[in-house]
């Protein structure tokens, strides 16, 4: 829902950033492998019930995220960058619950269940609908120059970062965080579906 008024906002700073990199060489493909060690640390950070530097990884994680776009649009888009950016992401989305599970079982892993459960539904009817988009020639630069088509929804990469802050900063929160957030995002898969069925029929 907010991604698109982000971008507004984070590409400007982040292409005076890209450039320098750009320059000494740093690829797409490399901040993005680079964002996702970050990621990766930041789950076993939260395993570890170390929620601040947790969430200092995810941050770090974000920004490369944000700067592999930045850096792919200067040195040009690709397919496997593409590919690298979006099956990335989703393992690291779907790592945070897992992580939350892992810290708190007693409390933690049913809501963090449910949490993956729904990132399923937005994942696929995402991903789905981005390859019909590709099939039928539709584009969309709303949010940003990007490989694949890009369907809104209630429950965007911004709300997604905002909540895992919040679970970070308030983890004994995070059941309800969860199943806020979890039917949320169900009620995005609901719109999705709803925008396939118009668009596609």
């Amino acid at each position: 829902m907010l991604d698109a008024r982000l971008r507004r906002l984070i590409d400007p700073p982040l292409e005076r950033l890209a450039a320098p990199l750009a320059a000494r060489g740093l690829s797409a493909n490399g901040a993005t492998l680079t964002g996702f060690a970050f990621g990766l640390a930041a789950i076993a950070a939260l395993a570890l019930e170390a929620y601040l530097a947790g969430l200092a990884l995810l941050l770090v994680n974000r920004a490369c995220d944000g700067l592999d776009g930045a850096l792919a649009r200067r040195r040009g888009l690709s397919d496997l960058g593409g590919f690298l950016d979006i099956v990335l992401d989703f393992i690291v989305y779907a790592g945070i619950p897992f992580a939350f599970a892992l810290a708190d079982p007693a409390a933690n892993a049913l809501p963090a269940a449910f949490l993956i459960f729904s990132f399923v539904g937005t994942g696929t009817s995402f991903l789905a609908f981005a390859i019909m988009a590709a099939k039928r020639g539709l584009a969309t630069e709303m949010r940003g120059r990007k490989s694949l088509y890009y369907l809104g929804g209630l429950t965007e990469g911004t709300e997604t970062i905002a909540v895992f802050v919040l679970a970070c900063l308030l983890p004994h929160w995070f059941p309800a965080i969860a199943w806020v957030f979890g039917t949320l995002c169900w009620l995005t898969t609901a719109i999705r579906i709803a925008a396939a069925w118009q668009t596609l029929r």
